[in-house]
């Protein structure tokens, strides 16, 4: 069973709520009740519930759209596998008297 709720909301406080949303790459809707949820959860509960607000579901979306980023930015050069030139590096910083 669900329930159909209408809420009239700042522009502000909208606009934070779809950055949120946004940056997990969920619907504003869905955020506000993974939200809702949560605060539901730790309402009826003495203790602190876990840190997750998502549902399993979104939390995967969540995870991928993250890893999506992963080796997005290439400098066009090994950073740490070229023990030679990290070692020329490093004889030319400690021979700077700066």
């Amino acid at each position: 069973m669900s329930q159909q709720l209408t809420l009239e909301i700042s522009d502000e406080v909208y606009a934070d709520l779809q950055r949120q949303s946004s940056a997990v790459g969920v619907s504003t809707a869905e955020w506000i009740l993974s939200l809702l949820s949560r605060q539901s959860r730790i309402s009826n509960q003495s203790e602190a519930v876990d840190n997750t607000s998502l549902s399993p579901e979104l939390q995967v979306q969540a995870r991928s759209k993250f890893r999506s980023h992963a080796g997005a930015v290439s400098l066009g050069y090994a950073t740490d596998t070229d023990n030679d030139q990290i070692d020329a590096d490093l004889a030319k910083a400690y021979a700077d008297d700066y």
